[in-house]
């Protein structure tokens, strides 16, 4: 596998990472442990350093299955982890939460729940309209001055934003939402990480599953799938965005290879600097992944998917509104 770097920040990575959020959270029912853990295990074997959590993620539960499966190879990982949700007496999600005492609380948590005595890259899961920047990027800094944390992060957050927590502790890497059915961060966000010096690490690389192919408008998802609410994900929104993958499917069709690997080798051949961490809770799907890294796409190939989707307006919000606002502040 190779590697890339995030920004000027010197944390050196897997050129694609894991995202482990669908082991347990969100995408329906959780699977088994041994299984979780079998897969993550095979995932550095095939060379990937860089993994992905949330104290958010099954309320702690999911740091808890990744420290046990990367426990014998601490060494040789990156672990990332996110603060800023406070939790109900059920342990669902109730709004957010970056005061400094709150951050500090959330690391040594999840300093126990992930076996490790340092945070390779803690980031800010939203921004906090209640806290100042400064207040959140100074308290990562004392994290890192203790030799808690490594490195800084934010999640969906706004140039503005961005700006600020920067200029008081650096920023290592920008976590959002990236893919070719979303391609807003081009407009601001990619410049500003390009003349700041920080790493951008997209989520969702393959449209929550929607870039490979394997969904359409007759996919029938879990009771517990969080894409029942997503109005992108509607049968009708489904429907609309075909056309996409139609085109998508042309292209790896010609190379002999998925839809998820050309989505992938996209992302990559954006920049140096940005690393994608698709999920994926099932081995075959895992090596077809990291198969991405290996694929060169033309400058025809690259034209044409950029064609493809200014041509085709994808359709459906990302997120339903009560939660939109959340993001980008």
């Amino acid at each position: 596998m190779i590697k890339r770097t995030l920004g000027k920040s010197r944390l050196e990575v897997s050129a694609l990472g894991l995202g482990c959020m669908g082991f347990n959270h969100a995408y329906g029912l959780a699977i088994q442990t041994t299984d979780a853990i079998r897969l993550i295990r095979t995932a550095v074997d095939r060379g990937v350093t860089f993994f992905d959590t949330a104290e958010a993620y099954a309320r702690g539960k999911n740091e808890e299955l990744l420290g046990e499966a990367l426990a014998p190879f601490r060494d040789r990982v990156v672990i990332a982890t996110k603060f800023g949700f406070t939790f109900d007496a059920h342990d669902a999600m109730n709004g957010l939460n970056s005061r400094p005492e709150h951050i500090r609380a959330v690391a040594d948590a999840a300093l126990q729940r992930l076996r490790t005595d340092h945070i390779d890259l803690f980031y800010q899961h939203r921004v906090d309209p209640a806290v100042p920047m400064e207040d959140v990027a100074g308290a990562v800094q004392e994290l890192i001055a203790a030799g808690k944390v490594k490195h800084f992060g934010l999640s969906e957050a706004g140039p503005e934003s961005l700006r600020r927590a920067h200029a008081v502790q650096p920023v290592a890497a920008l976590q959002s939402e990236y893919s070719l059915w979303w391609r807003e961060p081009e407009k601001e966000i990619l410049p500003l990480c390009a003349t700041l010096g920080i790493g951008f690490v997209p989520f969702s690389p393959l449209g929550r599953g929607f870039l490979t192919g394997a969904i359409n408008d007759r996919t029938a998802f879990e009771a517990k799938d969080f894409r029942r609410t997503l109005p992108r994900f509607s049968p009708a929104a489904r429907s609309a965005n075909q056309p996409l993958i139609d085109v998508i499917s042309e292209i790896a069709a010609q190379k002999n290879i998925t839809p998820a690997q050309i989505a992938l080798a996209w992302l990559l051949a954006q920049q140096p600097w940005i690393v994608p961490i698709p999920g994926t809770t099932k081995l075959p799907r895992l090596e077809e992944n990291l198969g991405a890294v290996d694929v060169v796409l033309t400058a025809d190939d690259t034209q044409r998917l950029r064609a493809a989707v200014e041509r085709i307006p994808v359709q459906g919000d990302r997120y339903p509104a009560h939660l939109q606002a959340a993001v980008s502040r």
